[in-house]
């Protein structure tokens, strides 16, 4: 997988979720706006601080997040 340099994780920043560029716009919101039917163009007029690739990026990481197999600590 390509390096994902456009997103951050800072705990003073939106609680730590995964965010834009450090700016206050999280993974989970453009990735939601999308999923609702909303197109990038939307995006960037909602957010124009936005680049494209920053909506690819956020795309990309939701796609690495989702792969991620959670193993249980206590077998039950």
């Amino acid at each position: 997988m390509k390096s994902l340099n456009r997103i951050t994780l800072n705990p003073g920043v939106m609680g730590g979720k995964p965010c834009i560029r450090g700016l206050r716009v999280t993974v989970g919101a453009v990735v939601g706006l999308l999923a609702s039917g909303r197109s990038t163009d939307d995006v960037l007029k909602a957010y124009p601080y936005l680049e494209i690739e920053d909506i690819y990026e956020a795309l990309t990481y939701a796609a690495w997040r989702v792969d991620e197999i959670e193993v249980p600590l206590v077998s039950t």
